[in-house]
């Protein structure tokens, strides 16, 4: 998988805080990390998850293989086994990745007064 692509993912069942089960997601680890793991950002269709801080809505496309409008949840990110990744549906358009990496920025960035 290469960082952009918009993958089919099995999550596995948790506390129902986390999103689950079989579901698109976006791989956003670099391509030039090697890793057993794979960093994604699960999608949902539930435009409602836009109320939470940390979300981009993505339309869908022919490139980015959705079929629906879907709320990229980068306060979801997480790491997964490549072997839950069922098949590529597509890519993300470069400028939909950009508001993702804005985002994983925003989230991860430390306070300035750190030290």
């Amino acid at each position: 998988m290469a960082r952009g692509d918009v993958i089919l993912v099995s999550l596995p069942s948790s506390d129902k805080r986390e999103e689950t089960g079989n579901r698109p997601a976006i791989a956003v680890q670099t391509d030039i990390v090697s890793s057993p793991m794979l960093m994604v950002v699960p999608l949902t269709s539930s435009l409602g998850a836009l109320r939470f801080p940390f979300t981009v809505k993505i339309e869908p496309s022919s490139t980015n293989g959705l079929t629906l409008a879907s709320v990229a949840m980068v306060f979801q990110l997480r790491a997964i086994d490549p072997k839950r990744i069922t098949r590529k549906i597509g890519k993300l358009e470069a400028s939909y990745l950009e508001q993702v990496d804005r985002e994983i920025w925003r989230m991860l960035k430390p306070p300035n007064n750190i030290q």
